[in-house]
């Protein structure tokens, strides 16, 4: 975990190293500074020595001051390296999440990568700081101030180490009982996170189900769990706190009474009292600063290890070792396809699925609720890979592409639209980048989106906001299907994305995908025969496996479901236009 963690450090190596230098400076200062005081004290005061006082009192403001510069740059490249390596640690993450595939985003959900992109990256930020500080400073200063105690008195600073095993024992035990509460509470920060995640994004579901309460109360149940597992966790590390104040008040106390009675037989003077006083409470100080980096480390630990978890994951898709950079044609063909989300379930959600397309080839896609239209038009973009069989795109592997090869030829349009927040162009550059207007206004004339653009204020300068929701589902669909055109694809997938758009434009969108993109292969899922109708031939599926496939007429004849189908929409359940919408 460390290993992974520090290779974000990168540039930020020499702060990293700077930070100690200057707190093991402080430290030195600081550590003197006792010394001159009980100089001071035997040799100036007692002695009515005034110059050797004067000497002494600059020697201390000197080392004050070089003490407060070491301070200063310390916690100057302590911050700088902190937030460096907490902002490499985000970029790393998030550039991870980019590789994955649709499995390991489902493996980790979406709240859960908040989390630890958020809060567990500051808990890390934090106790990377106290490291280089604190965790260099407290140790070294303890280590110091017991030597310089045991050159001043060897009796008495057996009490400081008495005190160190007693506190050693006590935040061994602290750190032990509270490491897996801490563990647990950033599970329930997940909860809590896809609470507030899942009610902002269905904030308009919320409010139309007047549902507000429940959602007040899932929200409160989530916060409340976080809370009885924080309070669980600070009931352990709260013992922090009195064991080690009555350890300092002890060894305080200890070292008055041993002291005292020294100094009337003459084994010690007051200035040598002092000193050991004051390494004391640098000693006790350093314990106390220890004991709270403990508890932080036992927090950020947790965090730690959950962050790693993503920066180690490997994606279950990646590119071969000698990636084809080349898509021949739309041809696509299934050869004894079986696939499972999960590997280990008994049952496969596709089949022994065989089915060859050409190139060129408009192919509708027709079943019920659970028929795995989206997971079998999923293989073909490698958005998942097959668990048996192959799947072949331009008469190859889709496996031995590239993958950014394979996505730019084979474009699909999700069924769940996204748009993101930017001008309608902005969103229309996703399919290509370097897309002139005139090709953004072609595609938009193909997508039936320029009849809804043009009525814009802005028309194309249009701010879209985050998710698309100024408007409407209809209009989204067909940005996004203009989008998807723009990168010329040799396969383009509809996946249910024209369900929102009613029959007249539906048949537009048809018409201008027959005459302007030919060659183009075109495989749409649809609820709506009347969007597939016309299409070359119609898969039908049943169950995860191809039922029947036929061009309208003969499935009409020969296939139960396409039939039914067909009579429920034509017999007025359904919205079927016999004419497609066309007039």
């Amino acid at each position: 975990m460390i290993k992974t963690l520090l290779k974000q450090v990168k540039e930020f190596k020499k702060d990293s190293l700077l930070t100690p230098c200057f707190m093991i400076l402080e430290v030195l200062m600081e550590m003197l500074i006792p010394l001159m005081m009980a100089s001071i004290i035997d040799k100036g005061v007692y002695a009515g020595n005034m110059p050797h006082i004067y000497k002494m009192g600059i020697v201390m403001i000197g080392m004050a001051l070089i003490a407060l510069f070491a301070g200063i740059m310390g916690g100057r490249c302590g911050a700088k390296a902190s937030t460096g390596f907490a902002r490499n640690l985000r970029q790393a993450m998030f550039d991870k999440v980019q590789t994955f595939s649709f499995a390991n985003i489902d493996k980790f959900s979406t709240a859960g990568l908040i989390t630890r992109m958020t809060t567990d990256v500051s808990n890390v930020q934090n106790s990377y700081q106290m490291i280089l500080r604190i965790c260099i400073r407290a140790p070294f200063s303890l280590i110091i101030a017991m030597c310089m105690a045991f050159s001043i008195n060897a009796k008495i600073s057996c009490i400081y180490v008495v005190a160190v095993i007693v506190l050693g024992f006590a935040l061994f035990f602290i750190m032990k009982k509270s490491m897996k509460y801490f563990t647990q509470m950033f599970d329930k920060y997940d909860d809590l996170n896809a609470s507030v995640q899942e009610n902002v994004s269905a904030t308009r579901v919320v409010k139309a189900f007047v549902r507000e309460k429940f959602e007040t109360d899932k929200f409160m149940k989530a916060t409340g769990n976080l809370y009885d597992m924080s309070i669980r966790a600070e009931r352990i590390t709260i013992l922090n706190s009195p064991i080690m104040q009555i350890t300092v008040n002890t060894c305080i106390l200890l070292i008055s009474w041993v002291g005292a009675k020294m100094i009337v037989n003459s084994e010690l003077t007051t200035g040598e009292l002092m000193s050991l006083l004051t390494y004391c409470m640098n000693i006790l100080m350093s314990l106390m600063m220890l004991s709270m980096i403990f508890v932080m480390l036992t927090m950020s630990a947790a965090s730690g290890r959950r962050i790693c978890e993503v920066l180690n994951e490997e994606s279950d898709i990646c590119n071969p070792e000698n990636p084809e950079f080349q898509v021949a044609d739309g041809s696509i063909r299934f050869e004894n396809v079986t696939f499972r989300y999960n590997q280990n379930s008994e049952r496969p959600v596709l089949d022994c699925i065989n089915l060859e397309i050409a190139s060129g080839e408009t192919i509708g896609i027709l079943g019920g609720t659970g028929s795995s239209k989206t997971s079998l038009v999923n293989l073909i973009s490698r958005l998942y890979d097959v668990s048996d069989g192959a799947v072949y795109v331009g008469g190859k592997d889709v496996r031995s592409y590239d993958l950014e090869t394979l996505r730019n030829d084979v474009s699909v349009v999700l069924q769940k639209n996204v748009l993101f927040s930017g001008t309608v162009m902005d969103n229309l550059h996703w399919g290509d980048p370097n897309a002139t207007e005139e090709d953004c206004k072609r595609a938009c004339r193909l997508a039936c989106a320029d009849e809804f653009i043009e009525k814009m204020p802005e028309k194309y300068d249009t701010y879209i906001e985050q998710g698309g929701t100024n408007v409407s589902g209809g209009q989204k669909q067909r940005l996004c299907i203009a989008r998807a055109l723009l990168k010329k694809p040799k396969v383009l997938i509809l996946d249910d994305s024209t369900s929102a758009v009613d029959t007249a434009t539906d048949a537009k969108i048809r018409k201008a995908f027959a005459e302007e993109i030919p060659n183009t292969t075109k495989l749409i899922i649809a609820q709506r025969i009347s969007s597939i109708q016309h299409a070359d031939r119609i898969l039908v599926m049943n169950d995860g496996r191809v039922d029947a496939i036929g061009t309208h007429e003969e499935l009409l004849e020969s296939n139960e479901i396409y039939r039914e189908v067909y009579e429920a929409q034509t017999g007025g359940n359904g919205d079927f236009d016999e004419n497609g919408g066309e007039a």
